[in-house]
């Protein structure tokens, strides 16, 4: 099993005492080192006084809600890079375009598997990294496996939700032709389910954000393409 390269701090912010254990076991096992919270205030000041590398919060905490705690923290130019997760039991579109938009990293639903959880986490870490090292350039190779839902850069494997799987999918199925944003919302998220542009734009900055590729061009007022690197 993969371990922390160095002792990252992650504060965890839930108001479920159970999740708060499981959790903070499954990370400091990988080696962070986990601190906790139980309401959205004591995940404010912690995050004040630790100045973590991750903060995780659970969207319906009492005080503030995990969607307020983002704001507030991202509004302050100490935490611009922080790494941060959502968890919540709600799986709407709505719930996750709003917390993608305030300034999450990422989004996990309820109920967590620690494994899967444990996973993300070292995937964010890994993006930073390889986005602190600029020392030596390389060829970034990307593969995407739909049998697997894998996407890989030079072997590393690079976490996405299952929508943005979909779409980055879909883009890179045809690479150079642009994809109109009708298409894009039919073949990903199909005709019945009814979704503004803004969750594929949101969609599309996460997908950039995780591949730490330029890959992806946006076309104004038409829609995306995938260019071959």
């Amino acid at each position: 099993m993969p371990m922390a390269a160095k002792a990252n701090r992650i504060l965890l912010a839930d108001d479920e005492p159970d999740i708060l254990e499981i959790i903070s076991y499954n990370l400091s096992k990988e080696g962070y080192e986990v601190f906790t919270a139980s309401n959205g205030d004591e995940a404010i000041d912690k995050a004040k006084k630790l100045q973590p590398d991750l903060i995780i919060l659970d969207i319906m905490m009492p005080k503030k809600t995990g969607v307020e705690v983002c704001a507030i923290l991202r509004n302050q130019k100490l935490f611009n890079n922080t790494l941060i997760i959502f968890l919540t039991a709600l799986n709407d579109e709505e719930t996750q375009i709003k917390g993608l938009e305030t300034g999450a990293d990422d989004y996990i639903t309820k109920p967590i598997n620690p494994r899967v959880l444990v996973s993300r986490v070292h995937a964010l870490f890994r993006r930073i990294n390889k986005e602190e090292d600029k020392n030596t350039p390389t060829e970034n190779k990307i593969n995407i496996d739909p049998e697997k839902f894998m996407v890989t850069i030079n072997d590393a494997e690079i976490i996405l939700a299952k929508k943005e799987f979909e779409l980055l999918y879909l883009l890179a199925s045809k690479p150079g032709r642009v994809f109109l944003r009708n298409e894009i919302l039919e073949n990903v998220w199909g005709a019945d389910v009814i979704v503004g542009d803004r969750t594929i734009d949101v969609h599309i900055r996460k997908i950039r954000q995780k591949l730490n590729m330029d890959c992806i061009t946006t076309v104004k007022g038409v829609g995306y393409k995938f260019e071959q690197l």
